[in-house]
């Protein structure tokens, strides 16, 4: 048994993650190899390897003739009968090859195919690893700077953090663990190439899903994010159990959670904000902290008009107008935000058109709020005429109406007598007549 070579497979196995039955393969052709080199050709040559032991046994295979014209694929008949008694012409033996007998350069040959062949295996493998993981976070040691570029150790490889996908605020040294997001994972002659970004939406979506239980679980859904690196994140969830809090889940108890994912983002801010499938409240809930007198949202043309109050347009629309950006890619909408003394003085401005009530209230056609019969005020019921319509007096039981007015008072624009007059106007000012 081979105790050498068994070890050194059982470490290769371990350390590379190759099959071994990878490595024997390696073997029987580096073998192939070598033979080809010492004997010019090796068609005929064949490897038999015991996956158990080791042992290896390499051998050609001649065909016996009674004169020999190419001794690396025939045999005499006199060297077959050495081998087996029953050989004649036209019999194939097997030629045993002792490999101690190879040259340097036939060696050396060998060696080079079974590393050439586990490299491959290694970066196979690194790859295969790495491409699972595409799409998903890991944890990373900043290597060094190439160029403008950041060279991100992995563990068993490396991967580039370029440019383009770093976050301007962020400075790393050398040496210090960082949270990255795999792009794309490509197999080059080289090996897999390994593209990482810390400026795309996804790496705070799954920074999310691993702080955050609830998330893992399907307990809370992240249904849409918005974000620009480096400044603010806005993200919109909702919960699939009403006994759970969606936000309250995800900023855990005094902030615990989204403060830690906050600190791996080295500061960046993170809004949290409820989902909901009412396009007018859930734009109302993306432009937080702002807010909202009132929203009219349009599915169709996916457009929505937002009138918030004077003191209120500069914190809607956001430093930039980064607050009101954020809050159109995470709806879909695109959003138009006016004050309220903006949109009174806008050409054809009617008010009700910006309303969007989602306790589904209704209005006559002049956009005001219909006459209730149930409607209470000062604790008292109103009296109403046949038709529907209060009766003069006031209300009832409640002590201030229907009471009669005194002597002189005026009662509908009138005296108590009921006969209609004039009312005094002072020398110079104008006035209309009854």
């Amino acid at each position: 048994m081979n105790k050498e070579l068994m070890e050194a497979l059982d470490i290769l196995e371990k350390e590379k993650e190759i099959s071994k039955e990878t490595l024997f393969e390696a073997i029987e052709n580096s073998l192939i190899t070598a033979c080809r080199n010492h004997f010019g050709k090796a068609d005929n040559v064949k490897v038999e390897i015991d996956r158990e032991t080791c042992d290896f046994f390499c051998y050609a295979e001649k065909e016996v003739v009674e004169e020999v014209e190419d001794g690396v694929l025939q045999i005499s008949v006199e060297d077959a009968q050495k081998i087996s008694k029953k050989a004649k012409v036209g019999d194939t033996v097997r030629v045993e090859i002792k490999s101690k007998e190879f040259g340097r350069i036939a060696t050396q040959n060998a060696k080079n195919v079974i590393l050439q062949k586990i490299r491959e295996e290694e970066r196979s493998v690194i790859y295969n690893q790495y491409y699972e993981k595409e799409k998903d976070v890991v944890t990373g040691i900043v290597q060094r700077y190439i160029g403008r570029n950041i060279s991100i150790n992995l563990g068993k490889t490396d991967a580039i953090l370029n440019e383009s996908e770093q976050v301007k605020t962020e400075h790393f040294r050398p040496t210090e663990r960082i949270k990255v997001y795999i792009l794309e994972v490509r197999n080059t002659p080289k090996g897999p190439r390994i593209l990482v970004s810390r400026t795309h939406p996804e790496l705070v979506k799954r920074l999310f899903e691993a702080e955050v239980t609830e998330i893992k679980d399907g307990t809370v859904e992240i249904m849409s994010i918005a974000r620009e690196a480096g400044s603010r994140t806005k993200l919109a969830v909702r919960s699939n159990n009403p006994n759970v809090d969606a936000v309250g889940a995800c900023v855990g108890v005094n902030g615990s959670r989204v403060n830690s994912i906050v600190d791996e983002l080295c500061g960046e801010k993170i809004d949290i904000v409820n989902w909901d499938e009412n396009p007018g409240n859930l734009i109302q809930n993306a432009l937080s902290p702002a807010k909202i007198v009132a929203v009219f949202a349009d599915p169709d043309e996916k457009t929505a008009k937002v009138v918030v109050p004077d003191y209120q347009l500069s914190l809607a629309i956001g430093k930039e107008g980064q607050n009101a950006r954020l809050a159109a890619r995470l709806t879909g909408y695109k959003i138009d935000i006016k004050s309220e003394t903006q949109a009174k003085d806008a050409p054809g401005f009617r008010y009700e058109d910006y309303v969007y009530d989602d306790e589904e209230e209704e209005y006559d056609e002049y956009g005001e709020e219909e006459y209730d019969e149930d409607y209470e005020a000062d604790g008292a019921e109103e009296t109403l005429d046949e038709e529907g319509y209060p009766e003069e007096g006031g209300y009832e039981d409640d002590g201030s109406a229907g009471e009669e007015p005194e002597e002189g008072e005026y009662e509908d624009g009138g005296y108590e007598d009921g006969e209609s007059v004039e009312e005094e106007l002072e020398e110079g000012e104008p006035g209309e007549e009854e």
